[in-house]
């Protein structure tokens, strides 16, 4: 796959949830996938994607809020977009998402379609 197309950064602990994705997006973008918040911190500094498709709920010592943080603090990082994508559908999530720089919020089940045109309606313009 040629690194010359956008990296998308896709942070979920589901397999069945990272590979729907990347096989959506794999056509269009260079796919990369993590499956907790430090090896997707890892990911984010090793492969400087362009957009992080991320999961709240993660086993481990960060959760998606927190690598959302890590990853809009840093001036490194601070323009990568990330879309939050959770079984947490209440308006606080969302909001407190928003606030913390989220760039969009999915609620599982999500549209991988929907996912992918608001990756490409960013990336591909």
């Amino acid at each position: 796959m040629s690194t010359s197309l956008p990296t998308v950064l896709i942070v979920d602990d589901h397999t069945d949830i990272r590979r729907l994705l990347s096989i959506t997006l794999g056509r269009e973008f260079h796919v990369i996938e993590a499956e907790d918040g430090q090896s997707a911190l890892v990911a984010v500094r090793n492969h400087h994607p362009r957009a992080v498709l991320l999961d709240v709920m993660m086993p481990g010592q960060m959760d998606g809020m927190q690598v959302l943080d890590a990853i809009k603090s840093s001036p490194d990082t601070c323009n990568i977009l990330v879309a939050m994508i959770t079984a947490r559908g209440q308006d606080a999530d969302h909001e407190d998402a928003r606030q913390r720089g989220a760039d969009a919020y999915f609620i599982k089940p999500f549209s991988p379609a929907g996912v992918a045109a608001w990756v490409r309606s960013r990336l591909l313009v």
